[in-house]
């Protein structure tokens, strides 16, 4: 294929560039962008060189692989990584967990961990928050979550705990009213998580490439939903595999709708729908 430029771009982008673009954030954050991808990659990227004030996609990768724009490894591994999500989603894990947590509870006391390795916005650390206060009906209950993502910009955003109505509209008004705080004045249109739910999250940077994620101790529950999607299998056996250690024996690991961990890791058996336990057989 000729590597031609896109005239009608405001960048020239050619193949040669995509690919380059590929093998970089497979290298710095695991991700497989397919073919299908190029125009995509275009539009995030082209922000990028906006900013910087380079109109040439390969001298801006030149400078990023060279090793002169280290600052600027945050902002393109950010334009490149897909952040959708939405509260309770995936409806049907969240009574598992609080069965999960209370059992757990009972059998070993002390203070509950979960991790949520792939926080985006928030939405998903504050619905396990949620459905750890109804579980042990307090808004003080025994548990710890660390949601980390990749995406420092979707962590700024979920510490703040602010959000639209439109993305608060569809939970049930008894949790709205519970949960959150309207916002008022210049703030009418928004809601805030109340301060007792954001005291139950911990938010980090993390990147699931990381040689060392920095994590101590083991959990209760980790949830790593429509992440490994973006992964090649080697890069998901990886992954899995150090999972596993940082489980409890009877921990559960909460897989996306789509994603299929049997055929990647045999210390996984399945314990419901897109959920799973350790294989001690």
């Amino acid at each position: 294929m000729p590597h031609t430029p896109d005239t009608a771009k405001e960048f020239e982008f050619t193949r040669r560039d995509f690919e380059r673009v590929r093998a970089l954030i497979y290298r710095r954050a695991g991700i497989s962008l397919a073919d299908s991808k190029q125009e995509m990659v275009y539009s995030r990227l082209a922000r990028r060189l906006r900013a910087t004030g380079i109109a040439v996609f390969a001298n801006y990768l030149d400078e990023l692989e060279a090793g002169r724009m280290d600052h600027e490894w945050e902002s393109f591994t950010n334009a490149l990584t897909t952040n959708l999500t939405s509260f309770f989603r995936e409806a049907h894990h969240f009574p598992l967990l609080a069965d999960h947590a209370v059992a757990a509870r009972a059998r070993h006391g002390g203070q509950l961990n979960i991790w949520c390795s792939a926080s985006s916005t928030g939405e998903e650390p504050y619905s396990i928050a949620m459905t750890m206060c109804e579980a042990f009906g307090t808004l003080r209950p025994p548990v710890n979550i660390v949601a980390t993502d990749i995406d420092t910009n979707v962590l700024a955003t979920a510490a703040e705990g602010i959000y639209g109505m439109e993305r608060v509209d569809k939970l049930e008004p008894e949790r709205l009213r519970k949960f959150f705080l309207r916002g008022k004045g210049s703030q009418a249109g928004m809601a805030r998580v109340r301060p007792e739910l954001r005291n139950l999250v911990s938010f980090r940077q993390l990147n699931l490439q990381d040689a060392d994620w920095r994590l101590s101790g083991s959990f209760d529950a980790i949830f790593c939903r429509n992440v490994m999607i973006y992964f090649d299998k080697e890069t998901q056996r990886k992954i899995l595999a150090r999972f596993v250690p940082l489980m409890k024996p009877d921990a559960l690991l909460f897989a996306g709708h789509s994603e299929n961990f049997l055929y990647v890791s045999d210390a996984l058996r399945l314990r419901g729908k897109t959920v799973y336990e350790l294989n001690h057989a």
